[in-house]
């Protein structure tokens, strides 16, 4: 499901922006705005980029319609998955070699910290 046209007529309204201004900024025409936000065309990745940068949101908001707070993830974490609309745990579920690799330095430390307690009795 395609919310780009939606989105992007409601963020230009949301600014008070006319279809005018919005081609100006972006060099086009407004004919191409009007393609947009009909549905009838879609702008380039380059375009897209620009108006992430005029409205100043992100582009899953402005592709997808998600809330910015839901755009607010870790990406190493996490990753977008569109066939579900939603973002999704990048490795699955966490399992002891996940832990360990991202903690090897806080289990190093209990380490250390119980040998040298052991090692001093």
């Amino acid at each position: 499901m395609n919310k780009f046209p939606a989105q992007l007529k409601r963020l230009r309204k949301e600014t008070n922006t006319t279809q005018d201004d919005l081609a100006g900024k972006l060099f086009v025409t407004r004919q191409a705005i009007s393609k947009w936000e009909s549905g009838d065309a879609t702008p380039d990745l380059a375009n897209l980029i620009k108006l992430t940068d005029i409205f100043n949101v992100s582009l899953d908001t402005l592709v997808f319609g998600t809330e910015e707070q839901d755009a607010k993830v870790d990406p190493t974490q996490f990753t977008y998955d569109p066939r579900k609309n939603r973002y999704v745990r990048r490795f699955g579920k966490m399992n002891f070699w996940d832990f360990m690799s991202g903690y090897w330095w806080a289990i190093l430390m209990i380490v250390f910290v119980i040998g040298f307690f052991y090692a001093i009795h």
